[in-house]
């Protein structure tokens, strides 16, 4: 097949830009014709360089980018694209402006937050112009179906995690040495930095935490430049400012989540399925997550990890102390969540249950 994946932005490090990468690696290894379309990035240059995907530097600075929608048709066209896979909603906006230039037999948008489906985005997903919707959580879809979507456009496929690169025997020694952790230290670590997500919440049930068991340590990963002084001040105004750390972007995820006794997350909103909960219970890391939209499906409470009520500290901080004096236990989840991620939630299994989605949509218009 010749797929066009377009994904509407410059960042490379991201979960959301990782995933784009994987699957169009992962697709282009199973012998197909990919063309990534980006925002201009060299890393995105040398990553589609090493594995045979060919890589379209576009604009693409809003979803009204009239001369990025026509640069998109004519890529459609040069390459002979089959099927078109919208990762963002700009992208959605644009290759439906360059299917007025160009003729796109599969049109598919990917669905990955759980906010409200607005009356435009709406009428995105239901136009007969798109082919099928890729939801990443049975939440999502049925979210999408409440909103008016029809349920038989919308495919669940998981976000998929690299196995290879996320598993047991990562080492996380470095970065315990670069947090200057004992080892007796606990540390308790949240991936992601967004008002959405919780951090304030996390924070104000490690204030607790610490009460209780001094030996623990708070690590935020991810925060924009503006917040890693914000949260700092935040954790020194609660008393707790030598038990916390915040880094910024980092590369060395699967290490940090190895480094940790527990990850959390404590999102209350938009979350499909955090990917930070995936890669935790890869390397055999314990987790505690909010319980709301795509959580439950991977985090099977008492079993594969903990589920507390959103905005909620005092519950997360209750979870956090569970754990920590329950080691034998916590990882006893944690060996379950890995086993549940290698059955449901591999890059593998994303990229082939994908490549079968588009095999069959192109398929039926063949045959329409």
């Amino acid at each position: 097949m010749n797929i066009l994946q377009i994904y509407p932005k410059s960042d490379y490090f991201t979960g959301a830009a990782i995933q784009v990468r994987d699957l169009a690696s992962g697709l282009a290894a199973r012998g197909h014709r990919v063309v990534l379309a980006t925002r201009p990035n060299p890393h995105w240059e040398e990553a589609c360089a090493a594995s045979s995907v060919a890589h379209a530097p576009l604009p693409m600075r809003s979803s009204l980018d009239v001369r990025s929608a026509f640069r998109l048709a004519r890529l459609i066209r040069l390459h002979q694209i089959e099927v078109v896979h919208c990762q963002k909603g700009r992208a959605r906006s644009l290759a439906l402006l360059a299917g007025l230039a160009a003729r796109i037999p599969v049109m598919i948008l990917n669905r990955g937050v759980s906010f409200p489906v607005d009356r435009w985005t709406r009428l995105g997903y239901t136009t007969a112009r798109v082919t099928a919707i890729v939801a990443v959580c049975e939440s999502i879809k049925r979210g999408l179906v409440a909103s008016g979507v029809p349920a038989a456009k919308i495919e669940v496929i998981y976000s998929g995690t690299d196995l290879g690169r996320f598993h047991p025997g990562v080492d996380g020694r470095r970065i315990r040495a670069e947090l200057g952790l004992a080892p007796e230290h606990a540390l308790v670590t949240q991936v992601g930095v967004r008002s959405w997500r919780g951090n304030d919440d996390v924070l104000e049930a490690m204030t607790r935490v610490c009460h209780a068991a001094p030996h623990a340590r708070l690590l935020f990963v991810g925060a924009p430049a503006p917040r890693i002084p914000q949260l700092r001040d935040q954790a020194f105004r609660r008393g707790v400012g030598e038990a916390v750390s915040v880094f910024g972007h980092r590369q060395d995820i699967p290490e940090i989540l190895a480094a940790s006794d527990l990850v959390v997350d404590g999102s209350y909103a938009g979350a499909g399925l955090t990917g930070s909960l995936r890669e935790a219970l890869a390397v055999e890391t314990p987790v505690i997550a909010t319980d709301i939209e795509g959580h439950p499906e991977l985090i099977v409470e008492g079993e594969t990890g903990l589920l507390v009520p959103p905005r909620n500290p005092d519950a997360m901080a209750q979870a956090i102390l569970r754990l920590l004096e329950n080691p034998t236990r916590a990882k006893t989840m944690a060996r379950a969540g890995r086993k549940r991620v290698e059955a449901h939630f591999s890059m593998a299994q994303k990229v082939q249950r994908t490549e079968a989605l588009y095999q069959r949509l192109l398929a039926a218009r063949t045959t329409r």
